[in-house]
């Protein structure tokens, strides 16, 4: 069996949602120091609904599969809804990863959620 489903690698040959939003109303950043692997996601969000997200990551094919699969998972969701992604729900819609490499997916969990928590924490200050 290969080490990465057809899906992980359409994510990591042709992932989506790359890039930044200059004026993101939420931004998240997470790294695993153990495997370098390194999470940005860029939120805009508009009445409660992420109507635009972005990411950058330096790190593995799996790596950048997760983040590219969670951004599509919680684009067009609600900020509530979107934080309740699991990274099994990552993986599972990667077709699978490999056990050593569930950590990128759980990155991807930890990235949205710190870029939530950031939206919240600036809509709080206003």
């Amino acid at each position: 069996m290969a080490l990465y489903s057809e899906k992980v690698m359409d994510h990591f040959m042709n992932p989506r949602n790359v890039g930044v939003i200059e004026d993101a109303d939420g931004v998240g950043e997470v790294g695993n120091a153990k495997c370098g692997d390194i999470m940005k996601m860029y939120l805009k969000i508009d009445d409660e609904v992420i109507t635009d997200v972005k990411f950058e990551t330096f790190g593995c094919a799996s790596a950048i599969a997760s983040s590219s699969m969670a951004t599509e998972l919680i684009k067009g969701q609600k900020v509530e809804d979107a934080l309740n992604l699991t990274n099994k729900a990552v993986a599972e819609a990667l077709d699978g990863l490999p056990a050593h490499k569930i950590h990128c997916s759980v990155l991807a969990e930890e990235a949205i959620q710190a870029a939530i928590e950031d939206y919240k924490s600036k809509k709080n200050e206003n």
